[in-house]
């Protein structure tokens, strides 16, 4: 039998927990088939709409060029629309696509990025946990949280790209905590990576829960303050914490 979140890395509250914030990508929502099928969509718009960008790239050396476009500029590690939209912007110029049509297709890779399949226990979690805890969510990604339906249980979302400044730096976690008018202290964050998510908000004074949803290893030296599987882990997590 696997041990509870409660047990797993646990640590006594410093002071009583009064919100939560939420990573996005791969914590409430699987990202890579979404990734894929947003990049196979657009693909399919570029062979009808810009035939010459499709015959001389893949999906693949399209991604690999935006990744060498994010060395050229620290704006690009926090604005990934941005950095989307002007690799669009430099490979419709090379072979003489009209720039007009960049902006049709970032719609519909946003469409695509802002459509998910939440894991089943997203809803009713944030559902209990909205009735008891004050509830935001940090991104370093742009997805839509209105198209995606969750807009509503949140008092603030905000994402690095409208932002400025991207996670791991303590800036971004702190102006959620200021919107909430909630101490980072008494707030949680919860994500998937170790690096940005744990360690960025604990080094930004706030309590941190690692979703390992796949069973991942932890890197050496990070220690959230409790690890889950699912929400309804990190639900009876902070129950355990504000009962203490």
């Amino acid at each position: 039998m696997k041990p509870s979140a409660s047990t797993l890395h646990a640590s006594p509250a410093a002071s009583p927990i009064q919100a939560v914030l939420f990573d996005l990508d791969d914590t409430l929502w699987a990202i890579e088939p979404v990734l894929v099928r947003a990049e196979t969509l657009l693909y399919d718009w570029l062979r009808q709409h810009a035939p010459a960008v499709a015959a001389a790239h893949t999906i693949a050396s399209l991604r690999e060029r935006r990744m060498a476009l994010m060395q050229t500029d620290p704006a690009y590690r926090i604005n990934l629309w941005k950095l989307r939209h002007t690799a669009l912007s430099e490979v419709f110029r090379e072979h003489d696509v009209d720039l007009a049509l960049v902006d049709p297709a970032m719609a519909l890779f946003s469409e695509a990025r802002s459509t998910v399949a939440l894991f089943d226990d997203v809803e009713p979690a944030l559902l209990r946990l909205k009735g008891k805890l004050t509830l935001g969510s940090v991104s370093n990604g742009f997805a839509d949280l209105e198209r995606i339906g969750l807009a509503g249980h949140f008092g603030v979302s905000i994402a690095a790209h409208r932002f400025g400044r991207a996670k791991p730096d303590p800036a971004i976690f702190h102006a959620a905590c200021e919107a909430l008018q909630v101490a980072p202290g008494a707030t949680v964050y919860v994500g998937d990576d170790p690096l940005l998510d744990v360690q960025g908000a604990q080094q930004a004074g706030l309590k941190a829960v690692w979703m390992n949803r796949f069973g991942r290893v932890l890197p050496e030296g990070i220690r959230p303050d409790a690890v889950c599987r699912d929400l309804h882990e990190l639900h009876d997590w902070l129950e355990a914490q504000c009962a203490a």
